[in-house]
């Protein structure tokens, strides 16, 4: 087994958050293609530049395990239906101007993790967590009394991949190949959009001579190419480590959506990010300490 490399795994780490935290400036060249065909490009080019990468990236007997145990399979049916709809819904938000809501999903994100794992896993709550879940609740309420309505963005991208990730951890398959397999199982959906959107702009095949068919292919490596980092350098970094790298990819949409595409951050928003912010320093000090006590 290859020793673990701390400074390798910082690098192929910050490259996954910081790709991911770059995909609007990706998404933004594709503004002039819907959301949902967009979609349906990512899961049709994911899958094949996912099984060509399988072709040279090994993961022994992972077929076999999956043909061994269906119940996995539709675990992975359900966990791709979860992805689909996440990754809909953050396109959605970059090219409709919710950049900002985006951002703070992916901040609340942590904390639904925590409280899933209270709610379905049986799993304790320390009081430090209580207190950081409690904080973002707190500023998600605050967004409800200020804008009058829930901000459905924020949560459903939280929710989504944090029962994306619950329901993973329910189906032990390596990163690439649960990809693989979960895209593949969406292609069919795919296909069946393109046939009943004859109109649409990828089918015709003038699209194709376009600037924007080059980034509707670019989506398989877009896609994976962090995933395959990030599943990299959880082999030399601590999952603790991984988590507080995390935030970065947030606060780059952040960034982005004030800076560089103009959103506006209005008072009541950043009253909200303060709480998220509070709730997340308490949830990384508990991790902290928790890894402290366990060393």
């Amino acid at each position: 087994m290859q020793a673990a490399n701390p400074r390798r795994g910082y690098i192929l780490g910050l490259t996954a958050y910081i790709i991911w935290g770059l995909f609007p400036i990706y998404f933004k060249a594709l503004q002039s293609v819907p959301a949902v065909e967009i979609i349906v490009h990512r899961v049709l080019w994911s899958a094949l530049f996912g099984s060509v990468l399988l072709l040279f990236w090994k993961h022994p007997g992972w077929w076999r395990e999956l043909r061994d145990n269906p119940r996995r399979l539709a675990i992975l049916a359900l966990s791709g239906s979860l992805i689909a709809g996440n990754w809909l819904t953050y396109v959605w938000s970059v090219n409709n101007g919710r950049m900002l809501e985006a951002s703070l999903g992916y901040y609340i994100n942590p904390l639904i993790n925590v409280l899933l794992g209270m709610l379905l896993l049986g799993e304790r709550l320390r009081r430090l967590q209580w207190v950081a879940v409690g904080l973002a609740a707190v500023g998600v309420a605050q967004q409800v009394w200020q804008v009058g309505s829930l901000p459905w963005v924020s949560l459903v991208l939280a929710l989504s991949f944090g029962f994306y990730g619950l329901i993973r951890k329910k189906a032990p398959v390596a990163a690439l190949p649960g990809l693989v397999v979960e895209t593949w199982m969406l292609v069919p959906l795919a296909i069946g959009w393109l046939l009943l959107n004859p109109l649409a702009n990828s089918a015709q095949p003038a699209f194709y001579t376009t600037t924007e068919a080059l980034w509707l292919i670019a989506a398989g490596p877009v896609t994976l190419i962090p995933l395959v980092c990030f599943n990299a350098a959880a082999r030399h970094l601590p999952y603790t480590t991984l988590g507080f790298l995390q935030y970065l990819a947030p606060t780059l949409v952040l960034l982005q959506a004030v800076l560089l595409f103009g959103e506006h951050m209005s008072n009541s928003t950043l009253v909200a990010f303060m709480f998220i912010w509070a709730g997340l320093a308490l949830y990384s000090v508990d991790a902290w300490l928790s890894l402290r006590r366990r060393a």
